[in-house]
């Protein structure tokens, strides 16, 4: 398994790849790309054949909270392009299944589902497919931003919430819960319900995160069962 880049704050740098010939990019595009350039975790995700950088997010927060055990049920929901899913397949669990609105190449090991994780009977078609609840589910999943740093982070919040609900109808007891979040005040609003619903609430920003990123994980362990309706305040 590939593993980060080295941390080590001593050693010798390489220099900065330069974006060049602009061209037609926006000045947001050329950041965004020369970001890419630079980013040694994703030299690292090419090097070890891993879909995104994000892999290397689910490597550290399973390293740090040892969520991926073998012979488990596992739900990645937002799935695309399947690096989590990668991930899950490779510490052995038992059953993944990736769900995403887009299209996903094939995954050994992973079942994929093109389509929406809030339709009425996706809770209920994905126990059926996998034989009974699921032990974890992941959702490394984010809408397109705005650039309006409160607006997005509103936005981000909500679809944690709603993959949150959805995690409580599918999870078995004792099962986890990990998904993004934005630093900035509301995603603190879900912790009251998620408390008396897990037996451990946490929030963890992995080393893969980049710095200048508001971006933060919420992971629930030691889950409680109950109901959507035990959601409200």
């Amino acid at each position: 398994m590939a593993k980060p880049p080295p941390k080590n704050p001593g050693q010798p740098r390489a220099l900065a790849v330069k974006v060049k010939n602009a061209g037609d990019r926006s000045v947001s595009s050329q950041r965004w790309l020369q970001r890419q350039l630079n980013d040694p975790y994703v030299a690292a995700a090419r090097a070890g054949g891993w879909r995104s950088r994000a892999a290397f997010k689910l490597i550290e927060l399973d390293d740090k909270f040892h969520l991926l055990r073998p012979g488990i049920r596992v739900v990645d929901l937002g799935a695309a392009p399947g690096g989590w899913s990668q991930v899950a397949v490779k510490r052995g669990v038992g059953q993944i299944v990736g769900l995403d609105l887009l299209p996903i190449d094939p995954i050994p090991g992973v079942h994929l589902i093109q389509g929406d994780f809030n339709d009425v009977d996706m809770a209920d078609r994905l126990i059926a497919l996998m034989g009974g609840p699921v032990d974890l589910v992941l959702s490394d999943m984010a809408p397109n931003t705005t650039g309006h740093s409160a607006t997005d982070h509103v936005r981000i919040v909500a679809l944690a919430e709603l993959a949150f609900e959805f995690a409580v109808r599918v999870l078995a007891p004792g099962g986890a819960f990990i998904a993004k979040v934005f630093q900035g005040g509301s995603e603190r609003d879900m912790q009251a319900p998620m408390k008396r619903l897990f037996a451990s609430v946490k929030h963890a920003k992995p080393p893969a995160s980049r710095k200048g990123s508001s971006e933060l994980y919420v992971v629930a362990t030691g889950f409680r069962g109950g109901s959507p309706e035990g959601l409200e305040s």
